[in-house]
């Protein structure tokens, strides 16, 4: 039972906001080049986190990620790691905050009026008030999430099987190659919550690899799974999935698929926050109502400046700053070898690296080809 409940709470952290763009990319980009990406991206994913788990589970002092690097890369490196990392937290809360505020408005505004903004300042004030009480963890209550997060996608395999048409697989767009990358990498990212892991597993490295090899398989199914739900039913997908089968499942399907949304980047919300908020007060010694502030209100603020186009949001997130985290875990795990187990690190981690530059390099490009 153990070891479910931390696979839940890895799960929990993984699965996010993620899963509602991925219908979008494969439908752009076709579902058999997503499918393609997901086997050679879990496989990166699974190796970054073994790999970062190595140097968690072998240092005595219990850090978030800018700490480690400040242990075995320096007090520059430190800093440089904490905008990186602060940038890659404040990109997914503002894509939750974006998501979360259109599912409640999807879910409650037929019944109640108002407008997304209104729905959006809700989500963000109950999740910004449990971030300031320090609500420890919702690993308690994560395995029951994820029940019902199953149990929500295979109602909508079974209300939607009749309208899955196959010819909406047949999709390829060669211009739409490189789409997917920033965004399944969002989807797949989970090293936030490893420290936490392994004091809630004792340090012991056989579950905490198996917790993590087992649990982004699990993720990679799941998103395989609601890519064809939704894919194969929708007439047109919708950037946030649920929307576009509304031509083709019953009103009382959507709205659950609705309260699925809000479910998710609710409790992930609150999870990334905390991790900022720990970052900014344990890492870097601001205040504790600071840290909570600025975690909380730059995403806010980020989202009333404009910035409210979810996949935008979370391509550039997942390619740029988990791009360069993904680097900086590289050189940090060599030094950690060489400084902690006195051993030299595989040159082959080496194309890790060269995987996340190209994916920096494309992001990038594409970012300006939009802008011209």
């Amino acid at each position: 039972m153990k070891f479910l409940k931390v696979l839940a709470v890895f799960l929990g952290t993984i699965i996010g906001v993620g899963i509602f763009g991925l219908p979008f990319v494969a439908a752009k980009a076709g579902f058999f080049t997503v499918f393609i990406y997901f086997l050679i991206m879990a496989g990166i994913a699974i190796a970054i986190n073994i790999i970062y788990s190595e140097i968690v589970l072998n240092t005595k002092k219990l850090h978030r990620f800018p700490g480690y690097v400040q242990e075995y890369l320096g007090l520059r490196w430190k800093k440089f790691t904490f905008f990186v990392t602060a940038f890659g937290l404040i990109g997914a809360l503002l894509a939750y905050l974006i998501v979360g505020g259109q599912f409640l408005f999807a879910y409650f505004g037929p019944l109640l009026g108002g407008n997304i903004v209104l729905y959006t300042l809700f989500f963000f004030t109950i999740g910004a008030y449990l971030v300031f009480r320090g609500v420890k963890s919702i690993s308690s209550v994560e395995l029951i999430l994820l029940g019902i997060i199953l149990a929500i996608l295979v109602l909508f395999f079974v209300k939607a099987f009749s309208f899955i048409d196959i010819d909406n697989f047949k999709t390829f767009n060669p211009g739409y190659i490189f789409f997917p990358y920033g965004i399944i990498l969002f989807s797949l990212w989970g090293t936030s919550i490893i420290p936490e892991i392994k004091e809630m597993l004792g340090g012991s490295k056989n579950s905490l690899r198996k917790v993590i090899i087992t649990g982004i398989i699990m993720s990679v199914i799941i998103y395989l799974f609601f890519i064809y739900i939704v894919q194969g039913a929708s007439v047109v997908v919708s950037d946030d999935a649920i929307s576009g089968l509304e031509k083709t499942i019953s009103s009382d399907i959507i709205r659950l698929g609705f309260l699925f949304g809000v479910i998710t980047c609710f409790t992930s919300f609150i999870t990334l926050a905390l991790t900022l908020k720990k970052v900014l007060w344990y890492d870097f010694g601001f205040d504790k109502n600071i840290s909570w502030f600025l975690t909380c209100f730059i995403p806010l603020g980020l989202f009333f400046m404009g910035l409210r186009k979810f996949i935008e949001v979370i391509s550039f997130t997942g390619a740029i700053a988990l791009g360069i985290e993904g680097i900086i875990l590289v050189f940090l795990y060599r030094e950690f070898l060489k400084k902690k187990l006195l051993r030299q690190m595989n040159p082959l981690f080496y194309l890790l690296s060269g995987v996340f530059v190209l994916g920096i390099i494309l992001e990038v490009f594409l970012f300006y080809a939009k802008a011209i």
